[in-house]
């Protein structure tokens, strides 16, 4: 009898990191002996890696399923798997009335399955041969009230320092030429390492005590060995003062730094959260010219009773302060951002500030989506959706307008 060989296909929608857990997945299905189609028409194996960042994303992930569900007609032995962040969101769901929803909305799925299955243990497939993605962390541990990633990712948890150290180096050598770390928030990078590492040792000092000696890193402070030979620098984490404390640890400079030295032609990460973006790490991107000059940095609002509500942990003029910081620190720098439009409660005054804050900075790219209630957050179960449709739409063109479209019109000018 002829061993038949099944084809797979895999569809991946949102963000950068979804990408890569995709290319991880691809590796999986090849080392269990599949082979990739041409288009998912001829796959006997169809994986959708969702994404719920917005409403629309999540409508687009029905339809296509509900699409591929008609395959089965024809082809039989057809398998449709879904992963991402909409499973993600099932397994934290003790209830199991998501994953109950979820069977009710698309019957066609064989099987849901939970990315962290993947895991690292086989190498991703790259599609590209020049730049990589390097996931450095998964998982967020900041619950804005907006947003959905800590209950579709989970807690943040980093990657061990050598392994990611290794992953870069073995890229280098095989003629990579950009590498982008990848992270939820990376700024945050080691935060639960730096735990772990503290569980196993006898603190004698008082907490308070040794943020505020360890909170003044400079950028002359050199890595300390570790006794098992590593250079992972559990032992000299960067803390970036909070709510006047210094209580946010961090090995991402460090990080940073040595894949900067590594050769690479450019090195880029997404993405950070303003307030723990430590001056430990403006000075390892002003000192390295090989780091990224274009920086994204989410602000999603310029006024600080919407930020309160969003539960961002900085106001309008700390935004305004770091940005002066990086512009004065780092040459040709350019900067992008991430904005909501419409989130409860905005009024027409608190908007505008946000139109004031972007003319300010001067973005030279800006994400900008209306906003839209997400399963489990704390905007979805403590605040009404009530800014019109209409609403949200202008001030969706107002922002696109004066940040997005002049960058166009300068391209097409270039071109014409």
């Amino acid at each position: 009898m002829d061993f038949i060989v099944m084809k797979y296909f895999i569809k991946t929608f949102g963000c950068q990191q979804n990408v890569a857990d995709s290319e991880r997945i691809e590796m999986a299905l090849l080392a269990r002996g599949m082979s990739k189609a041409r288009s998912y028409k001829s796959a006997d194996y169809i994986v959708v890696n969702t994404c719920m960042v917005r409403q629309s994303a999540e409508n687009r992930i029905y339809g296509l399923v509900n699409n591929l569900s008609k395959l089965k007609v024809k082809n039989l032995k057809l398998k449709i798997i879904l992963t991402g962040c909409l499973v993600g969101l099932t397994i934290r769901d003790r209830t199991g009335k998501y994953l109950k929803r979820l069977r009710k909305i698309m019957p066609g799925v064989d099987e849901f399955m939970s990315i962290e299955k993947i895991g690292f243990d086989y190498p991703p497939l790259r599609q590209d041969r020049i730049s990589a993605w390097v996931p450095i962390s998964n998982g967020c541990n900041n619950f804005c009230t907006f947003c959905v990633v800590p209950f579709t990712r989970g807690r943040e948890i980093s990657r061990p320092f050598d392994e990611i150290i290794n992953e870069c180096k073995k890229l280098k050598s095989n003629g990579y030429r950009t590498v982008t770390l990848l992270g939820q928030n990376v700024n945050s990078y080691g935060a639960n390492l730096i735990k772990k590492q503290k569980s196993l040792i006898n603190q004698k000092e008082s907490e308070d005590t040794h943020f505020e000696r360890l909170g003044r890193c400079t950028e002359t402070s050199t890595p300390t060995e570790m006794k098992n030979g590593t250079s992972n620098f559990l032992n000299k984490p960067i803390y970036v003062k909070h709510l006047g404390r210094y209580r946010i640890p961090t090995l991402f400079p460090y990080l940073l730094e040595q894949v900067a030295h590594m050769g690479f032609k450019r090195v880029d990460f997404i993405s950070s959260n303003p307030w723990d973006f430590s001056d430990e790490l403006i000075n390892v991107i002003a000192r390295n010219k090989k780091i990224t000059r274009t920086i994204h940095l989410p602000v999603q609002s310029g006024d600080d009773n919407v930020l309160k509500r969003m539960n961002r942990w900085y106001s309008r003029n700390e935004y305004l302060k770091l940005v002066a910081n990086l512009k004065l620190k780092i040459r040709n720098l350019k900067l992008t951002t991430d904005i909501i439009v419409g989130f409860p409660g905005e009024t027409e005054e608190e908007f505008q500030n946000t139109v004031k804050l972007c003319k300010k900075v001067g973005f030279e790219k800006a994400y900008i989506s209306e906003y839209s209630s997400r399963p489990f957050t704390a905007a979805t179960k403590l605040m009404k959706d009530d800014v019109p449709h209409s609403v949200k739409k202008k001030r969706w063109r107002i922002l696109e307008n004066l940040i997005n479209q002049p960058r166009l019109k300068r391209s097409f000018n270039k071109i014409n």
